[in-house]
């Protein structure tokens, strides 16, 4: 039995798992142009990001009970997008958005958070980090993996979700938390990408 194949097992896993692949499946072209000062536009821009990826995940949080319980979902679904148009836009600003592929966003997306996940999906050569190529099947069993990360932490929150206002302040502020350590990791991606470009240009 695969891995992605016994987390199904898991009650709404199954929908967890397509929220991944969904958000992954296509990386977001980049609203961003390439900047004079491009780590300096980047604090500014997840600075942004995070006060939106806050605000929505803050809402979505205000209804009590079950009824904040069916919110959890898009929730996630709506932070991941804010944050892979983040990740993409960033690399926009390096001049790097048309070489993002999944295994780059996932590793962006996931890196803080889910840490064991995605751990072979980066092999470092140097002062370079290679990405390997994933196929779909790698890229399924990385999300499964991903996905009891996540629905592990989101059992350790939801009680919050039962507490009006509270609840719904602190899953803002760990959106903004969250959405703030993406963008570092990408910065250092990008950085390092950079770097090597530069050293065998």
């Amino acid at each position: 039995m695969t891995e992605s194949t016994a987390l199904s097992r898991i009650p709404g896993m199954d929908a967890l798992l397509n929220a991944l692949e969904n958000v992954v499946a296509n990386v977001p072209p980049a609203r961003e142009g390439i900047a004079s000062e491009p780590e300096l536009a980047a604090q500014k821009l997840a600075r942004k990001a995070a006060r939106r990826a806050a605000t929505v995940s803050g809402a979505l949080a205000l209804p009590p009970g079950v009824f904040g319980m069916l919110t959890v979902l898009p929730d996630l679904v709506a932070i991941w997008r804010i944050q892979a148009q983040m990740v993409s836009d960033i690399a926009g600003l390096h001049g790097k958005d048309l070489q993002l592929t999944r295994a780059h966003m996932v590793y962006c997306l996931f890196r803080h958070a889910a840490s064991q996940a995605v751990r072979d999906i980066a092999v470092r050569t140097g002062n370079r980090v290679v990405m390997r190529h994933l196929s779909s099947g790698a890229l399924r069993s990385v999300l499964a993996s991903v996905g009891l990360s996540v629905s592990q932490r989101v059992a350790g929150s939801a009680a919050g979700r039962w507490i009006p206002v509270i609840g719904a302040g602190a899953v803002a502020a760990y959106a903004y938390y969250d959405t703030l350590q993406v963008a570092r990791t990408a910065v250092e991606l990008l950085r390092e990408k950079s770097a090597s470009t530069a050293e065998t240009a």
